[in-house]
């Protein structure tokens, strides 16, 4: 059974770091893409960040709104891909959703991401 588990979520001071943990059973990560896609409260899905599988060069991808803070690795022994985020910031908290697809062409919209985990949640504190 395909399955996809995110963890690590909770309550980060703004400026503050937070590492968020995506662990898959059923398949084998390394032949995969790796999204990790973000929702707040009346906003659209945003995707925020893919690595791609060995066979698209293991390639890293990040909206501009992440870039330069949050860093994208999988640890394909574990089966689990990491999203390293700091430097939060206001718009950063959301429930965080990791999804896995062949590639990451289209990890802005989450489009053809076909297996999605149950999230996780991100807060900011005052």
């Amino acid at each position: 059974q395909v399955q996809l588990v995110e963890s690590g979520g909770g309550l980060v001071q703004p400026g503050g770091s937070l590492r968020l943990s995506c662990a898959a059973s059923g398949f084998t990560l390394d032949y995969y893409a790796i999204g990790w896609f973000r929702q707040a409260p009346g906003k659209e899905r945003e995707g925020v960040s893919c690595s791609s599988s060995s066979d698209f060069n293991s390639n890293t991808y990040y909206a501009d709104s992440v870039k330069g803070r949050f860093t994208i690795s999988r640890d394909n022994a574990k089966n689990t891909v990491y999203l390293q985020m700091n430097s939060h910031k206001p718009e950063d908290p959301a429930v965080y959703y990791c999804a896995s697809s062949g590639s990451c062409t289209y990890y802005g919209s989450g489009n053809h991401f076909h297996y999605w985990g149950q999230g996780t949640q991100v807060t900011v504190s005052s």
